[in-house]
């Protein structure tokens, strides 16, 4: 296999993670997600309290998080609810495994040629 054809399948196991990474990479949307996963749904006061930061700001995370799947919106009367939906974090947590045996399997293989 070239090293190109090995770069464009690289690239395509990547590609569908990079959106929920960079959802991720916010800290506000981490401690959303953090409240998030007692399992319950939240309203967007629920959310907000405890925080220095406005509903529209928390609803802009919320929406972030919501367009990559990792929290679902259902409603209540008037009330948006939302609540965490685990499975993208679950299929990161696999994608990550597999970058981890790969470089364990790399380091084995270094310290093999190096040994010998």
């Amino acid at each position: 296999m070239s090293p190109k054809t090995n770069s464009r399948r690289t690239i395509a196991k990547v590609r569908p993670h990079a959106p929920v990474f960079a959802a991720l990479g916010d800290e506000t949307r981490l401690s959303l997600l953090v409240k998030l996963s007692d399992g319950q749904p939240h309203s967007i006061s629920q959310l907000t309290g405890g925080s220095n930061l406005t509903r529209q700001a928390i609803t802009k995370h919320l929406r972030v998080l919501e367009s990559v799947g990792i929290v679902r919106c259902g409603r209540s009367g008037r009330e948006s609810l939302f609540e965490l939906d685990p499975e993208p974090i679950e299929s990161i947590k696999q994608y990550l495994n597999q970058v981890s045996q790969q470089w364990d399997q790399a380091l084995s293989r270094l310290k093999s040629f190096i040994e010998d």
